[in-house]
């Protein structure tokens, strides 16, 4: 069988190191590897506007700031495909036969459903489209055959539910879909980035995010206004590393040569680390290396972005041709769906031939 992943993110908004360590440093990691057939990326601007359909301007204007991001960072367009979900309107259909797979108890019970609606405020009034997403992301996944799918943690119940769907599918209709596997980031640093406020969770809407294409002294500002340990209040104090954000963003970004070249007096992170927790080490010099870090990651990506938006034309030239890749998979996906629930009329000439000889015999 192939190897095939699908994975995207939804359009609002520039992208910030969150989803890097999250997501995109692996999938260029992945792209570049050879160990994959195929690599769908999606622009889920569908599924954007499940709350924010009285906005959609909005989401269309942040298709091109993620697609930038795409190609800033390192996703190839002659190795992974780049397509927009709105696209594909194949999506939307198997959506529709998925529905009659699943239960509304069972999608309430979404621990991921569950915790997003709350954070939009939805419990009142939940849109049907963002309440039914988890049958969306299955028909996102499943038309394009993804054996893997690279997720955050906190995507751990979609997948499980896609999978529900697809032993539900082949069990009644026969074997036409495909069961992904979930690929989580294999450094614990990277499963969740904490914000610059020491919030559980990076978000735009909370203004704790530094985006990859965030300026120089921008950065340096964000960084050195950081959360870090409260009891650390003078330099000669221990410290304490776990849940202290600049460390945590330490274990996803510092490598080895960056100690070498911006605090020579520390072979690896763990020294350091080491120094902080038995005292004598001060947040500002700490503050200062992780800035060092993160400029010397996001500066190359920062630049790549510069050159690409000189020519968006091309940008969205990209989108247009993989999603007509895209479309082409989706559609042979679906055919194989209506094949496997016999709802392929036109093409079935067995049904055709035999409706036909039922009913010469009873004009006989």
């Amino acid at each position: 069988m192939s190897k095939i992943i699908l994975t995207g993110d939804r359009p609002t908004g520039k992208l910030h190191v969150g989803h890097y360590v999250g997501s995109l440093r692996r999938r260029v990691e992945l792209q570049n590897s050879g160990e994959f057939d195929k690599i769908f990326i999606m622009i889920a601007d569908a599924q954007a506007l499940t709350d924010n359909a009285d906005n959609p301007e909005k989401v269309r204007q942040n298709i091109i700031e993620v697609a930038l991001d795409y190609l800033s960072v390192g996703l190839d367009p002659a190795k992974s495909t780049l397509f927009i979900q709105s696209q594909i309107p194949e999506l939307t259909e198997l959506s529709f036969y998925y529905m009659n797979l699943v239960t509304v108890s069972r999608l309430q019970r979404n621990p991921t459903v569950k915790s997003e609606i709350a954070m939009r405020n939805f419990e009142t009034s939940i849109p049907v489209g963002f309440f039914t997403y988890p049958i969306s992301q299955a028909a996102d996944i499943t038309a394009f055959k993804a054996t893997t799918v690279p997720v955050g943690e906190d995507q751990e119940p979609m997948i499980e539910q896609c999978k529900e769907i697809v032993r539900k599918f082949n069990s009644v209709y026969g074997e036409a879909l495909v069961e992904p596997e979930i690929l989580l980031p294999d450094n614990a640093a990277c499963l969740r980035l904490p914000g610059i406020d020491g919030k559980a969770k990076m978000s735009k809407s909370l203004g704790n995010c530094i985006y990859l294409s965030e300026e120089p002294e921008s950065i340096k500002k964000k960084v050195m206004s950081m959360f870090t340990d409260p009891n650390h209040l003078r330099v000669e104090d221990p410290g304490q590393v776990e849940g202290n954000p600049v460390f945590i963003y330490l274990d996803a970004f510092a490598k080895d040569e960056h100690f070498a070249e911006f605090a020579p007096d520390y072979a690896n992170l763990q020294e350091m680390k080491d120094h902080y927790k038995r005292g004598g080490l001060g947040d500002v010099k700490v503050k200062k290396f992780l800035n060092n870090v993160l400029q010397a990651e996001l500066e190359p990506i920062r630049n790549r972005r510069k050159e690409f938006q000189k020519d968006i034309p091309y940008v969205y030239e990209v989108l247009r041709k993989g999603s007509q890749v895209a479309e082409e998979v989706a559609t042979q996906t679906l055919s194989d769906v209506k094949n496997a629930m016999r709802i392929n009329y036109f093409d079935d000439k067995e049904l055709i031939a035999m409706q036909s000889a039922k009913y010469e015999e009873k004009n006989d």
